[in-house]
């Protein structure tokens, strides 16, 4: 097997594994086919000692493999409900909080902080910004992963995101191309198809990739979306469309950056030619980097199918020769072995986690926050001895992309830094009739009530909860923690605030604004009642 063919379709593949350590077929692996990247999840993630150790043990590795540029190491950084830092790092605002600070300026801000602190901790290329734009209430996936529901809105605050990333050193990802605002399919489980005509496509989905393109953008990832305006080969995803990633986004927006895929192994790639062929597709669609985020084998079986096909005369090289040259153009840009510490104990910088992150973060959120109903219900003024109740829905359920253990039971904590007569109870969604009125009947004995949501669907038991509590003309707020459309289904509250995600800090600014501690002034990126 040609030893410098087998080095060059490694390059291309971007892989995850399992734990905090370096597994030894990974080492392998990065000796045998050099590969180009590592992805990592929150499965890697503990202290940002563990990380830099992690990431300078996956660097140190790639240097004896003989590797002419570093290793490429992503996340999902997009902060608010997606991120992957852990404990001990800063915890900046999402999209939609940011969209609602009506300020693009505050995206450059978190964004250069974000990229100090990936950087510090060794991680150089951040998949992020999403420029989705969320004009589909009931979306699935993106909703306040997405800036707002207007494109021009989406296109500054993105290419703001992107350029402060840049700032801090970071490789940046534009995503998911050409848009996956308005689906409502999770592509983590199945094909979502956005069937607009091309003009309206320009004017909404496109216009936020093609302001970032022309202002630099480093790479896009392709969405696992069908789009048959642009694709007339039924149920072929964009990231399997010549006429997608060739024609449209190399072409026609004159990208010639790298490109990237979502996960292989997602349902609406996997459940279709497989992750193995799918991967072939994409590399003939004109992708370059190729992610493989879980299982070893596929990552394994994916290198040796191009391989076998290229060696046949089935796969053309030079699209492989094409895609180095652009991933190598990207590395010298921002990698070098020098910012690497190879040699002796690594030490964490102090800019994880620093006090002038943490001050940016809570300006943001205090500017994001958005009470969008209050009838004489906040401020809230109550004396030391007054109860308070938390009701918390305890199985909200969550995107595919999120991490579980950020969604902490987190509002009663945030009510307790402000009052110190809190109790809470866990909402959960199989309640029958009976629980209902036994909560409405312990919530007379409180003083004020917190009900916190996240993403309320038709039918929920919340409904019915909140229902009941308004009949009973008691006195409550609801926070809204992720979807900032639940108001929808319980319109006749009369006190409703949007966090757009269940950060402590968003909440605990949340707890301060009902009780007249804080000042807010968040306004709706989106469109809550059509």
């Amino acid at each position: 097997m040609n030893k410098s063919l087998v080095k060059e379709v490694g390059k291309l593949l971007v892989i995850g594994f399992p734990g905090k350590e370096v597994p030894d077929y990974i080492r392998r692996m990065m000796h045998q086919y050099h590969i180009g990247g590592m992805i990592l999840f929150s499965r890697n993630i503990g202290t940002p000692e563990e990380v830099l150790r992690l990431t300078t043990d996956l660097q140190k590795e790639a240097k004896k493999a003989g590797y002419t540029h570093p290793l490429l190491i992503c996340v999902d950084q997009e902060n608010g409900v997606v991120r992957r830092l852990g404990e001990g790092t800063t915890i900046f605002p999402g999209a939609m909080a940011l969209g609602a600070t009506n300020n693009p300026k505050n995206a450059y801000h978190i964004g250069l902080a974000t990229a100090k602190e990936l950087k510090a901790l060794g991680i150089n290329w951040n998949l992020a910004p999403v420029l989705d734009v969320n004009n589909n209430p009931d979306n699935p996936v993106i909703g306040v992963r997405s800036f707002g529901e207007s494109a021009e809105m989406v296109a500054d605050f993105g290419r703001q995101m992107m350029q402060g990333m840049q700032d801090g050193g970071v490789i940046t990802t534009l995503k998911h191309f050409p848009g996956h605002g308005d689906t409502n399919v999770d592509s983590h489980l199945d094909l979502p198809v956005i069937s607009h005509h091309k003009e309206r496509l320009k004017k909404v989905e496109l216009l936020p990739f093609q302001t970032s393109i022309d202002a630099g953008a480093d790479t896009v990832m392709s969405a696992h979306v069908y789009f048959p305006a642009i694709e007339s080969k039924q149920g072929v995803p964009a990231t399997l469309s010549k006429k997608v990633i060739t024609e449209l986004l190399r072409t026609e927006l004159a990208f010639d950056g790298v490109v990237t895929t979502d996960c292989l192994e997602m349902r609406a790639i996997a459940n279709g030619v497989g992750t193995e062929q799918s991967a072939v597709e994409a590399i003939k669609a004109g992708v370059d980097l190729l992610i493989i985020s879980h299982t070893a084998n596929k990552q394994q079986d994916t290198i040796q199918k191009i391989i076998q096909l290229i060696e046949a005369n089935e796969l053309d090289r030079s699209f492989i020769t094409q895609s180095i040259r652009r991933i190598d153009s990207l590395k010298e840009k921002y990698l070098h072995w020098d910012d690497i510490q190879l040699v002796g104990e690594e030490a964490v910088p102090k800019v994880i986690n620093c006090k002038q992150h943490e001050e940016i973060a809570y300006q943001m959120y205090k500017e994001s926050i958005t009470v969008v109903k209050n009838e004489n219900v906040i401020p809230v003024s109550l004396k030391e001895k007054d109860r308070v109740l938390v009701l918390w829905p305890n199985d909200g359920g969550t995107m595919g992309v999120e991490d579980k253990r950020h969604t902490t039971h987190a509002l009663d904590e945030a009510v307790k830094s402000y009052h110190k007569e809190v109790d809470k109870i866990d909402v959960t969604d199989d309640m029958t009739a009976l629980d209902i009125e036994e909560i409405v009947a312990k919530a007379h004995h409180y003083d004020f009530i917190f009900v916190g949501t996240l993403t309320i669907t038709i039918g929920s038991k919340q409904v019915t909860l909140v229902e009941k509590l308004a009949q009973a003309q008691l006195s409550f707020v609801v926070i809204a923690m992720r979807s900032p459309y639940d108001l929808r289904y319980i319109p006749q509250v009369k006190a409703y605030i949007n966090t757009y995600e269940f950060t402590y800090p968003a909440l605990q600014v949340a707890a301060g604004a009902v009780f007249g501690k804080e000042k807010v002034s968040g306004t709706s990126p989106v469109t809550i009642f059509p």
